[in-house]
């Protein structure tokens, strides 16, 4: 759409002119019962279209002219300090012009019909299928509460917000204040904090609600109470509430979410020493979202597939209290202190994952100790693929405008930048770092903030300087790699190790330079003792440019395994000497704990991505391990990536093999694991992933018909799901049995496990119908689009799939231009020709961006998908050398 861009030197401009006091927004969505779903762009009839009433106060620090931000479809009435504008001259390009400005207070007045969407952005309107109720909520990141209200949208010019909504009679409405008894169905809200438009919110429909209280017994440092933050000591008392659709109650584990909320209210009051910013802290669990959640302050939204309706496995329970705790620590770090532009996203996001993984990891009576463990194998490896691509960037990226930011939503701001905290914390000690964060929140509380304001704070309480430290980790793009050097006299004992790093170029496209960086970092020496790799000796130290000698901690002879970056204090893709490598391939299985096992599983995946490893190989050092890995987690990072590479990695005429091999592994896994355990659940959906046999999909089709029984595997309703999905993509299961299935399960999840057992159909009939559905249409919400997409591109029907690649260059333009945001994106990575691992799909996207002339968004998604089948030629060829006769 245009005009819905915003460049930062725009922003600048208009800070420095405004200083925004409050808003008072007025909604009234008394007919969102009734109404439709808007398409995308908002209908021209009436029909799903709210009122929208804002005030904004602010101030103009001298004579200028300026803009306010909306989107809608139709503006009413725009009045600036008494003055009514027509808006036909003002409005124009989702900008309200503002000028002629004098010096002084102002008041902006503006009248619109805005409109529900069904993409998750701005105000999405949800009809659930089980009792035919609407149900909304906002989602305004990076830049969509102007969807809702006109307003002026960058995270600096911070205001107060009043909401007053209309809604139907028996609902509830939500907000970042506490929810005030309604009149009659009108709700008056008490204005917020001075915080960020992109952090406001409103939630409204029947929602079920659960309440408690978190019970601050703690309190705060004597000198926090007496200078500021609020003053509170111990005593204080958090309304908490959790809500969802009704039709989710039966399955909303309410204790189990109150108890990991508070505590992370114990451990981030305890680390932060500053009070909980907010009046209340409510999590609601809502339809259609298209993230993992939002940190709006005081009123989280969350994904309600994180409302279990089926047996899951402990790792899925670890990473949605991840997600719990990760928003909230965003109360404090973006929410309170929020990053003065785009480019310090990585200040709220890196922060709060680091935070919520050091929560999990340390809090007394945390279920999961081992966090660190499940961040290295996953958060890390996301991290270090997208370090990779030709769009790596720094982890302070440089964010020209909003259309960069909506794709910098990435693995380097989120788990680069968590990584890099990790070994921040090594560099100058957990206790100086959060000494340091302490004084941050008092300094900038309510405020906004830039990179050397966190670093100075964190200078005066570690006394160390952090400028090249912050030039090399958050200012350069890429991922250097570490390997050791050992030399052993002739009895086999170990007279010198040295750490040899390297920075490799970064990838064909990308800007910067390859970079040397200091890494504080451990070495662990692993022996074989009774069966089982147990960490010997260590040496902790820090490495810095191209050789690094490492201080022997005895006489010694060389350990069985020698592991470097032993504890995971910093972010570099680490190699094994081939001894160790030899050991690591007959015993990865064997280390006694689960952090060194992840660190090697994790470089071995790295090593066959990279093509040093043949994915025939990565497969026989999988099989030889994973039945000794307790840690569920891994276990299932492993299935998934095993899948990957066989489906993209390995050489064509040797893929058919392994695939076989892995569905047989799988099974045999399934019936060898206890029964009732969280292991038979995951080989359970491996199988099911994996069946192709006509034996393999007669068991499936027996366990789904109840034919065949596994003791202590309940096949529940996700897991019936799974089942139909690979029989409907086998073609052995057809449209009948699929609305059969749907009757089962007449719900939202069940209509979007249908849209992709559909989709996934193995005809071209199928195919042309789940293509016209996504990308010759925009009727399609969200989550239904996304169900479509994934159901259509099955890893088995390339050559079913082989027309579309010519399709999806003719059409993902015109997608891109036409459709919001989040829905094109789906379609840009969801469509693109990934399984057509060839050098013609590199010349079709060549071709493609040579001519299309993309946005620099669109170009980057695109050259991204590119990068990952250029990655799996690669692979594919090492493959390929490693079954040759030799």
């Amino acid at each position: 759409m245009p005009g819905t861009n915003l460049t930062r030197e725009e922003a600048q401009e208009r800070a420095r002119l405004l200083a925004v006091d409050s808003y008072e927004i007025e909604l009234d969505l008394s007919s969102a019962q009734g109404g439709g779903t808007a398409a995308p762009g908002g209908p021209d009839d009436g029909e799903g279209i709210f009122r929208s009433v804002t005030t904004i106060r602010f101030t103009a620090r001298e004579a200028g002219d300026t803009f306010a931000d909306l989107i809608a479809p139709a503006v009413r009435e725009v009045t600036l300090n008494g003055t009514s504008l027509d808006p036909a001259e003002v409005f124009a390009d989702s900008r309200i012009a503002l000028r002629g400005l004098a010096a002084g207070p102002q008041e902006l007045r503006v009248v619109a019909d805005c409109a529900y969407t069904n993409t998750g952005e701005g105000l999405h309107r949800f009809v659930d299928p089980v009792d035919g109720q609407a149900y909304l909520y906002t989602q305004f990141e990076v830049p969509d509460a102007r969807r809702v209200f006109a307003n002026f949208e960058q995270p600096d010019l911070k205001a107060t917000f009043q909401f007053t909504v209309r809604a139907p009679e028996g609902w509830t409405v939500i907000s970042n204040s506490p929810t005030p008894r309604p009149e009659g169905t009108l709700w008056r809200f008490a204005p917020t904090p001075r915080i960020s438009t992109y952090i406001t919110a409103l939630i409204a429909g029947p929602y079920h609600a659960v309440h408690s209280t978190w019970e601050d017994k703690r309190g705060l440092s004597e000198a926090q109470s007496a200078g500021g933050g609020g003053g509170r000591r111990a005593g204080r008392s958090v309304p908490l509430g959790i809500y969802c659709r009704p039709s989710l109650a039966e399955y909303l584990d309410a204790e189990a979410l109150f108890e990991v909320t508070r505590q992370g209210f114990d451990w981030f009051q305890d680390k932060f020493d500053y009070p909980y910013p907010f009046e209340k802290y409510d999590q609601l669990f809502v339809p259609e979202f298209n993230a993992g959640a939002m940190e709006n302050a005081g009123a989280v939204t969350i994904r309600d597939q994180y409302v279990f309706r089926s047996k899951v496995t402990d790792a899925a329970y670890e990473g949605r209290a991840e997600t719990l705790l990760h928003e909230l620590a965003h109360m404090w770090f973006g929410d309170l202190v929020t990053m003065e532009w785009w480019n310090d996203l990585w200040l709220n996001e890196s922060f709060a994952t680091y935070t919520s993984i050091a929560c999990q990891a340390h809090a007394p009576g945390s279920r999961w100790p081992h966090a660190w463990t499940s961040f290295a194998n996953q958060m890390k490896t996301w991290a270090y693929r997208q370090d990779q691509l030709p769009s790596t960037h720094p982890i302070m990226a440089p964010i020209r405008d909003l259309d960069d930011v909506l794709v910098n939503f990435d693995g380097i701001t989120y788990a680069k930048g968590a990584s890099v905290l990790k070994q921040l914390v090594a560099y100058v000690g957990m206790d100086e770092f959060f000494q340091g964060v302490r004084a941050y929140f008092k300094r900038h509380e309510w405020g906004n903030t830039r990179l050397a304001d966190l670093l100075g704070a964190l200078e005066e309480t570690s006394g160390r300087d952090l400028k090249t430290w912050s030039k090399a980790w958050l200012e350069t793009a890429g991922i250097n790699v570490l390997r050791p050097e050992l030399t052993t006299d002739a009895d086999g004992t170990l007279t010198a190790l040295a750490i040899r790093q390297e920075a490799p170029a970064l990838p064909a496209g990308a800007t910067g330079e390859p970079t040397l960086r200091p890494h504080r970092l451990g070495v662990g020496f692993y022996d074989l003792r009774d069966g089982k790799l147990v960490r010997t000796d260590s040496v902790e130290l820090d490495v810095d440019g191209e050789l690094t000698e490492v201080p022997l901690p005895k006489a010694r002879k060389r350990p069985d395994v020698l592991l470097l970056n032993d504890g995971d204090h910093t972010y570099a893709k680490v190699r094994l000497d081939a001894d160790s490598l030899a050991v690591v391939t007959r015993h990865l299985g064997d280390f006694a704990d689960p952090l060194p096992r992840a660190l090697c599983w994790a470089s071995a995946w790295d090593m066959t991505r990279d093509g040093e490893l043949a994915t025939r190989d990565y497969l026989d050092l999988v099989l030889t391990g994973v039945g000794k890995e307790s840690d569920i987690g891994l276990v299932q990072s492993l299935q998934r990536q095993v899948k990957l590479a066989l489906d993209l990695y390995a050489a064509p005429d040797w893929r058919d093999a392994g695939l076989t091999r892995w569905a047989e592994a799988t099974l045999e896994q399934l019936r060898a694991a206890r029964p009732g355990s969280d292991h038979q659940l995951a080989w359970a959906r491996a199988f099911s992933a994996a069946a192709r046999t006509d034996a393999q999909l007669d068991l499936l089709a027996a366990l789904l018909e109840g034919g065949e029984y596994l003791e202590g595997l309940t096949v529940d309703t996700e897991l019936r799901w799974a089942f139909l999905q690979r029989l409907a993509a086998t073609g052995r299961a057809d449209e009948a049995q699929i609305s059969a299935e749907l009757a089962r399960d007449a719900t939202s999840a069940g209509e979007r496990h249908a849209a992709a057992a559909r989709a996934a159909r193995p005809t071209p009939e199928a195919k042309a119908e789940a293509w016209s559905a996504v990308v010759e249409s925009d009727a399609l919400p969200n989550a239904v689009q996304e169900a479509v997409i994934s159901g259509f591109v099955q890893t088995d029907q390339r050559a079913l799939l082989a027309p579309y690649t010519e399709r999806y260059f003719a059409a993902v333009k015109g997608a891109w231009e036409e459709r919001s945001h989040e829905m094109a994106s789906q379609i840009v990575v969801g469509l693109y020709p990934a399984l057509h691992v060839e050098q013609r799909t590199l010349e079709a996207t060549d071709a493609w961006l040579a001519s299309a002339q993309p946005s620099a968004a669109l170009r980057r998604l695109v050259t991204e998908s590119r990068a990952g089948v250029e990655r799996a030629l690669r692979a594919q060829a090492a493959d390929e050398a490693a079954g040759a006769p030799r």
